[in-house]
């Protein structure tokens, strides 16, 4: 039998004894998997990446400590959780704009971007090969617990009840489980979910189970996405408007402006984003972030030639329209998407 076929067990017996092959094969079984769950934890996909390396180096100098009475994936991921707990409190939340600021009067110029903690999208690519690694069934890959909502409704909590909410209700650990791993008691576990759920109904947003349930964009979201692809090649604040629900919200982070209703949304895209001279400018890519539908815009200087990242939008649909626009606009957010470097 090759390395490559040897069973977890196998594998982690040799970790054990030292042989670093092994270990290394068996870690990277859970990589894509790990780094979902510190995107989670965390709120950044740059960070969740240098937590699995973390994780990683932690998991090797313990490695004589695993007594097989979990898995080892199962082993890996306490390591993990109580590795994003220590960088959780020393780190400030992360944010979006809403939780800073009130909505922003659209006559007015809007802020100049800040140097904050901003909650980052994640690709699908990744979420894909995390699904790989799960059961098919895993609550971890579906939009209700991978949208950008659940995100942000999630930063609202303490380090600890965040973890127990992410191993309880996406990971579907049983209490114990999760009181072995956080080195607490399965009171101490049930009283920080019942408070980590109060938590969270006062800050996540009322969708529908369809989109809540779906683990890929949609026909119809599909068909919201070419149509917001085809108005921001325009340049058309019109057409933007009419894809949008009258309470819709339009965030930009590093901005902490922000824009309450499709009114509010449209006066800002005629009066800033969509100038008398952006026709022509701008060319989107489709994509996906979140598992939630997603365009990459690219954009030209005024006088034309090579377009260059501008912003990466998640949108998020209930019903028959889009409720949420969140335009990030980090420089080299594409690349993570394997977007190109200019059209």
């Amino acid at each position: 039998m090759t390395t490559a076929q040897a069973t977890e067990a196998e594998l982690a017996a040799a970790a054990q004894a030292g042989d670093a092959d092994a270990f290394a094969l068996l870690a990277e079984r859970f990589r894509a998997q790990l780094q979902l769950h510190c995107y989670r934890m965390l709120g950044s996909r740059e960070d969740a990446e240098d937590l699995v390396q973390e994780t990683l180096l932690r998991a090797w100098s313990k490695r004589a400590t695993y007594a097989g009475r979990s898995t080892f994936r199962a082993w890996l991921y306490g390591i993990a959780t109580n590795a994003c707990i220590d960088i959780l409190r020393q780190r400030s939340k992360r944010v979006l704009p809403p939780d800073i600021a009130a909505a922003a009067d659209p006559a007015v110029p809007p802020q100049p971007a800040a140097d904050l903690p901003w909650l980052e999208p994640y690709p699908d690519t990744l979420l894909d090969q995390a699904a790989a690694e799960l059961e098919p069934e895993s609550a971890a890959i579906t939009r209700e617990t991978t949208e950008l909502a659940f995100l942000a409704a999630i930063q609202h909590l303490p380090p600890r009840q965040r973890a127990v909410l992410i191993l309880r209700d996406v990971m579907d650990w049983p209490a114990k489980q999760v009181a072995s791993a956080l080195e607490t008691t399965v009171a101490s576990v049930n009283s920080a979910l019942q408070r980590a759920h109060a938590t969270m109904a006062g800050h996540l947003p009322a969708s529908d189970h369809a989109s809540r349930s779906a683990r890929s964009v949609t026909e119809h979201e599909r068909a919201l996405l070419d149509g917001m692809i085809a108005a921001w090649e325009r340049a058309d604040a019109s057409a933007l408007a009419a894809l949008l629900h009258e309470d819709a919200r339009l965030v930009m982070p590093p901005t902490a402006s922000w824009y309450d209703g499709r009114a509010a949304i449209a006066a800002f895209f005629a009066g800033y984003a969509f100038g008398p001279n952006s026709a022509g400018r701008f060319r989107a890519l489709p994509t996906a972030a979140n598992r939630q539908p997603a365009l990459a815009v690219y954009m030209s200087a005024p006088g034309g030639g090579e377009r260059k990242p501008f912003a990466l939008i998640v949108l998020r649909v209930t019903g028959q329209a889009i409720a949420e626009m969140t335009l990030f606009g980090k420089p080299g957010l594409f690349r993570p998407w394997g977007l190109p470097a200019a059209l």
